[in-house]
């Protein structure tokens, strides 16, 4: 078994493997104390109520035999053999119970009950030690049926569920083969009766819900089950991840649907463009074993951006490009992508519901197995400023559990996903949030006229026979050169903020040429726009490194699998650190003014906001004004 200092334990085939005998025992034949139905009786004739006997038998319980494979095989009427459907419930069935032993091991590790289990087999224990070990038992008990139904939801794969006339079982917490037994025998009475095969799938997925639901509510009566909360335990035969009791499992990830456009459709939005397309050689650079990237350790990764623009600016191709072409690289590697939007339809009407959709989106896209690639658009929509209180509970708790994801004290970044916000109007987004961005993309378009021709010619297609005229096509979307035309167009600053600043410090002091300069520099930034704090200038030293990592990754790298993206960790490190460059002024100053731009940009826009709105509601105060005088005079005021 390996466990992971990441918090991932993954299991393997041997430490299922040992519980076979008694996963297959559980599915044959088990006996259970059957608590009965106290409170119901024969029918009174005509009444359509039932007898209630008055005598007490609470203290009265039966046993009964449970054989589940019995079960599912009268399911199918006299046929003595099993379906194709209803042989993998019953797999899966016995597959679960072994892997929740499993499980209920790791958390046997995880806590004091293995040594308590150990020390009581040669005493038994006593007083306190006894309570205790009981009660991990319980909780032992309670991760191993928590595991099952997690299992069953993830693995029983079929159309919807049946929720109708299914109860959740009668819970037993004694141990974690009770706990198992007490599952299976309410599976089995989910199950009797059930026809056809799409029914015995149907009542196996809603068996699993209910029991998770029913799990969850009491959870807690459990104390020891908090470190099992960050638990993050993965069975790769199955495809099968248990991320502790955050959330039930979501169905298969469907492949991924999307038209992807190529970096030679994207005209303008240069340095935005490029670094999209470092970004996606980047992640590749991601070592599964590991489970790091050689990037995280040298510098320069980008785990958050922001990217913000007018409407029909190129947000949403860019989007498409980066997909594309993290998904052409995954098939040549043979990895798992993700991709995954957050957008206002995850917003819940009910409490703490949007908080959990956000935490699943961070979580799929976070998943150590695979690359992830994660937006929110039009951020500014799903998320809230704190001090928004007209904006919906859900948005509030989406912002929360974003700025915990990005940047919060349980923040692990592995290398092997990157977030992007997308707004339109990224000053409508709380500044806490939109500083945890690590990178800031203006996706501002085609600009030059050089731009406009390049972008009409592309998009008219070439069924015409129209001359171009005196133009080189495409020719000032050479990458490497436009790239370095944009990067050069902030050696000064744009914003007029930040140019006051820029030409008061040079006033005063010269040239920027030192590092003392540059902090007396972003010192003055400081005093003039105080949302400029420590975490800006984290973020404009990480894009600092990055333009030091800036290297450019051979294309051949990622042609075939073997040349970069399989060799081991520290070869793929020792690759691209050959390839590093030095920090020089020019970067650090074009960095400082790239990201203090954007938030004086943001400042100015909201500034603009507040006082438009702040006009706009004094007119409606004169207007009223005006008609209370007009209806004063006209004697309508007092009726």
């Amino acid at each position: 078994m390996s466990e992971l200092n990441a918090g991932l334990t993954t299991l393997h085939e041997a430490d299922i493997a040992k519980y076979q005998v008694v996963a297959q025992g559980l599915i044959t034949r088990i006996i259970v104390l059957d608590a009965g139905e106290g409170g119901s009786g024969a029918p009174i004739a005509g009444t359509g109520r039932r007898f209630v006997s008055t005598v007490s038998t609470g203290s009265v319980r039966k046993t009964r035999e449970i054989e589940l494979i019995k079960t599912i095989q009268a399911s199918g009427g006299n046929d003595p053999l099993l379906t194709p459907a209803r042989h993998t419930v019953l797999y899966r069935v016995r597959r679960g119970a072994q892997i929740a032993l499993a499980i209920a091991d790791v958390f046997a590790r995880q806590t004091e009950l293995e040594g308590l289990q150990a020390r009581n087999l040669t005493s038994p224990l006593q007083g306190e030690e006894a309570a205790r070990f009981k009660a991990l038992l319980g909780s032992s008990a309670y991760v191993a049926a928590f595991a099952f139904a997690a299992y069953l939801l993830s693995t029983v794969v079929g159309e919807g569920e049946q929720l109708e006339g299914i109860r959740e079982p009668e819970f037993l917490f004694d141990t974690a083969q009770d706990g198992l037994k007490s599952m299976v025998a309410g599976l089995d009475v989910a199950l009797t009766g059930a026809g056809d095969d799409a029914t015995v799938i149907g009542r196996c997925r809603a068996f699993a819900e209910v029991a998770l639901a029913g799990l969850l509510s009491r959870k807690a009566r459990f104390a020891h089950l908090g470190v099992f909360e960050n638990s993050h335990i993965r069975v790769d035969q199955d495809d099968f991840t248990l991320d502790g009791f955050d959330a039930t499992p979501s169905a298969k990830s469907k492949p991924l649907s999307m038209t992807f456009k190529k970096p030679d459709e994207i005209i303008g939005n240069h340095i935005a463009k490029y670094q999209a397309l470092k970004l996606a050689k980047m992640l590749m650079a991601y070592d599964f074993d590991r489970q790091m990237n050689p990037f995280v350790e040298l510098g320069g990764f980008l785990f958050t951006f922001i990217g913000d623009g007018m409407p029909g600016t190129g947000k949403t191709i860019l989007i498409q490009m980066l997909a594309g072409l993290l998904n052409d690289y995954c098939q040549v590697a043979g990895y798992a992508f993700h991709y995954e939007n957050f957008g206002v339809d995850q917003i819940s009407s009910y409490q703490g519901k949007s908080g959990q959709n956000a935490k699943s989106f961070v979580n799929n896209v976070l998943n150590p197995r695979v690359i992830g690639f994660g937006t929110v658009d039009d951020v500014d929509q799903v998320t809230a400023k704190r001090s928004d209180d007209r904006a919906s509970s859900g948005q509030h708790e989406v912002t929360a559990v974003l700025m915990e994801s990005f940047a919060g004290a349980s923040t692990v970044v592995r290398g092997n996903s990157t977030f992007g916000m997308f707004s339109n109007y990224p000053e409508n987004v709380d500044d806490a949030l939109r500083q945890r961005a690590g990178a800031r993309w203006l996706v501002d378009g085609p600009q030059s006229r050089e731009d406009y021709i390049d972008i009409f010619s592309l998009l008219i297609g070439k069924n015409h026979d129209i001359a171009l005229g005196e133009h080189a096509l495409f020719a000032g979307q050479e990458i490497t050169k436009a790239v370095s035309r944009s990067y050069g167009e902030h050696d000064r600053p744009k914003e007029d903020g930040l140019v006051a600043v820029w030409e008061r410090y040079e006033k005063a002091h010269g040239r920027i040429t030192t590092l003392a300069d540059v902090g007396a520099y972003l010192h003055e930034i400081k005093l003039a726009e105080p949302r400029f704090t420590g975490r800006a200038i984290k973020n404009i030293t990480d894009a600092v490194k990055m333009r030091a990592m800036d290297v450019d990754l051979p294309d051949d790298w990622f042609a075939t699998p073997e040349v970069f993206m399989h060799k081991p960790y520290d070869e793929k490190k020792a690759m691209i650190a050959a390839l590093r460059g030095p920090v020089t002024m020019e970067m650090i100053l074009q960095e400082i003014n790239r990201y203090a731009d954007s938030e004086f940009r943001y400042a100015d826009k909201s500034d603009e906001a507040a006082v438009s709105e702040i006009v706009r509601r004094e007119r409606q105060r004169e207007r009223a004004i005006g008609e209370i005088e007009r209806m004063k005079r006209e004697g309508r005021w007092d009726t």
